[in-house]
């Protein structure tokens, strides 16, 4: 784990495989689609701590997807999708069900 106790939201998102590239993850974050632990930020240096929870918009109307990921691990680098999926879990499920 690095040293710090947050990484940078477009850094996270990048390592946790969300889009391909570190500037895809940053642009998501600046149109306003990403909110951590409820609260919107539109700042791809916002800080992402272990235990955050992040709501991701994805795709627009019928397409839309919703998700809720909790932050388990912060990233030391981009690694292979099985890598990627314990730095998370999936909440989106949960909601599902309610």
């Amino acid at each position: 784990m690095p040293p710090e106790d947050f990484q940078r939201l477009d850094a996270w998102l990048w390592c946790a495989r969300l889009r391909k590239t570190r500037s895809d993850c940053a642009a998501l974050v600046e149109s306003g689609a990403v909110r951590i632990n409820r609260q919107p930020t539109d700042k791809p240096h916002a800080r992402v701590r272990i235990g955050d929870v992040l709501t991701i918009a994805q795709g627009h109307g019928e397409r839309g997807r919703i998700a809720v990921w909790r932050v388990l691990a912060l990233a030391e680098r981009r690694g292979p999708p099985a890598e990627a999926r314990l730095l998370f879990e999936d909440l989106s499920g949960d909601m599902a069900r309610d």
